[in-house]
């Protein structure tokens, strides 16, 4: 199943990774992925001091 795109959209392509066998981490991070790919605008994740 393809993933939505768009900001509002990451909960929903979240719970379809989940449900397609992915880990928590690996989802969350397909779904930022796609919702950056698509123009939102979502800040990488910052790297500690």
């Amino acid at each position: 199943m393809p993933l939505l795109k768009g900001k509002k959209n990451i909960g929903h392509n979240i719970k379809a990774e989940e449900a397609a066998g992915k880990s928590k981490k690996q989802s969350v991070a397909i779904a930022l992925n796609v919702a950056r790919k698509s123009g939102a605008k979502i800040p990488r994740k910052g790297k500690k001091k």
